[in-house]
């Protein structure tokens, strides 16, 4: 058993996914049946993210069991599953909304070849990224309709998105405890870099449905980053 297991770290995180499920196992679905109202921008913006969340997630499980501590995989496998469940959440409000899924994007793409490129330690560097983006687009997701289907199911995954990067947090501040300061600051540096990119990338890809959703891109991108300030402090120090 590794020292996350005697300190109950991941313990507590395991307890609380377990939590979690149980919750969404007895909480009904949104009513699908009221159907959705959503602009054809807003549309194409949530087929994208329904793709980046169906992954099957067996690469990050894999890493997180060969990481040597049972209550880390374990949550790791919970958080797959929460995952797994936004894409079934955001296909039923796109076929609410009479709208396909899409088989693919690009930039789902992108992020799963760089999150499999090397070990756990740049996969929950790489996922973070996504969920800190995550954080603001699903809030803008929410606040910024006036459909409720829409607003339920945007509050849903935002919820379990405040969760998800605490968790990665925890797990990757005991992974870059182990580096040499240097190294530590210059890959904390390079994440930064890479979010910055990605947030622009957002903001430029999904930029009609963040307007028609109220959020113009520049402050899209100053949300995003802000966020990342915080998380890349939690990293450093104290929780997220």
């Amino acid at each position: 058993m590794t020292a996350e297991s005697i300190d109950g770290r991941f313990t507590g995180w395991r307890h609380r996914f377990e939590a979690e499920a149980r919750s969404r196992y007895a909480m009904e679905d949104p009513a699908w049946e009221r159907g959705s109202r959503m602009s054809a921008a807003v549309a194409r913006s949530v087929q994208r993210f329904q793709v980046g969340e169906a992954g099957d997630g067996a690469n990050l499980i894999d890493k997180a069991e060969h990481a040597g501590d049972d209550d880390y995989s374990a949550a790791a496998r919970l958080f797959v599953a929460e995952e797994q469940n936004h894409a079934r959440l955001l296909e039923h409000l796109l076929c609410a909304a009479d709208r396909p899924t899409v088989a693919g994007h690009w930039s789902d793409t992108v992020f799963v070849r760089l999150r499999r490129a090397l070990g756990l330690r740049v996969e929950l560097l790489v996922l973070l990224i996504a969920e800190v983006v995550a954080l603001r687009y699903y809030r803008a997701l929410r606040d910024g309709t006036e459909d409720p289907l829409t607003t339920e199911v945007a509050g849903r995954i935002l919820a379990d998105e405040r969760r998800h990067v605490p968790f990665h947090c925890d797990r990757l501040r005991q992974s870059l405890a182990g580096l040499p300061s240097p190294a530590r600051a210059a890959l904390l540096f390079l994440w930064r870099i890479l979010l910055t990119g990605t947030a622009i990338v957002v903001a430029a890809d999904h930029g009609k449905a963040l307007r028609a959703l109220g959020v113009p891109r520049l402050r899209f991108v100053a949300d995003v980053l802000a966020e990342a300030k915080n998380a890349a402090a939690a990293l450093r120090h104290a929780d997220c």
